[in-house]
């Protein structure tokens, strides 16, 4: 049976390694992002929305959608300040525009797709919630990235009260923590390759993939909360 799946955050990277391996043909997808996707498939329509004008692009998206099925919305965005993982990173020099920006992207825009949606996850028989944490998210990291850890923490703390939320409605509501990913490479590199070029110290995409299918594959019986996945050479956590 087709499913239709809500990808946030599709132009590049994870969203698109997403875009490739998680829907089959026979399934449509809606795919957000600011700039159109560089992947593209027969079943794939686009919603161009700015995730930092949180209203906005949730009324783009539910005019779209309007009253049709979920049966999986995954939101995979994450922006972080400008010298985020850098010695140059100084918190007292983020600017208001720049925190505001994270915080409608991250955590604003997130709640308000997912409020605006609740209605079409209801008319699957088993929905799937997936936010995109990250390591920045959990306890004890040794990252200064203020704001993009603030964030982070607050998806977690999104997806445990929505569980409580969605319970009876038998919605499962999970969340990814990745530590480094290697976005350099595609789907179709090698796991080899990238283990190699990268030193094995970032985590390849299809090992997300495989994570993703994992949770999605699980029954309305079953509520994976949280799975966390740094990278093995990862010293943050």
């Amino acid at each position: 049976m087709s499913k239709t799946y809500v990808i946030y955050g599709v132009s590049k990277g994870l969203g698109q390694a997403m875009l490739e391996s998680l829907p089959g043909t026979e399934d449509q997808v809606y795919g957000i992002s600011r700039s159109q996707p560089q992947y593209s498939k027969s079943n794939l329509h686009w919603i161009s929305a700015d995730l930092s004008q949180p209203e906005q692009a949730r009324d783009q998206v539910k005019t779209v959608i309007a009253n049709q099925k979920i049966d999986y919305l995954i939101y995979n965005v994450g922006i972080w300040e400008h010298f985020a993982f850098n010695p140059a990173y100084d918190f007292e020099k983020c600017s208001d525009i720049e925190i505001t920006a994270m915080l409608n992207t991250n955590i604003h825009a997130c709640i308000l797709a997912i409020q605006s949606l609740l209605d079409n996850l209801r008319q699957s028989e088993n929905a799937k919630i997936i936010l995109i944490g990250s390591t920045w998210g959990l306890d004890n990291h040794n990252g200064k990235e203020v704001m993009f850890s603030t964030s982070k923490y607050a998806l977690r703390g999104m997806v445990h009260a929505l569980r409580e939320n969605l319970r009876d409605d038998k919605i499962a509501v999970s969340i990814l923590n990745l530590g480094y990913l290697a976005t350099e490479f595609t789907l179709s590199t090698p796991i080899e390759q990238v283990l190699e070029q990268s030193n094995a110290e970032l985590i390849p995409l299809q090992d997300v993939m495989l994570a993703l299918k994992f949770i999605l594959s699980t029954s309305y019986a079953s509520c994976v909360k949280e799975i966390n996945m740094p990278a093995m050479a990862d010293l943050n956590v």
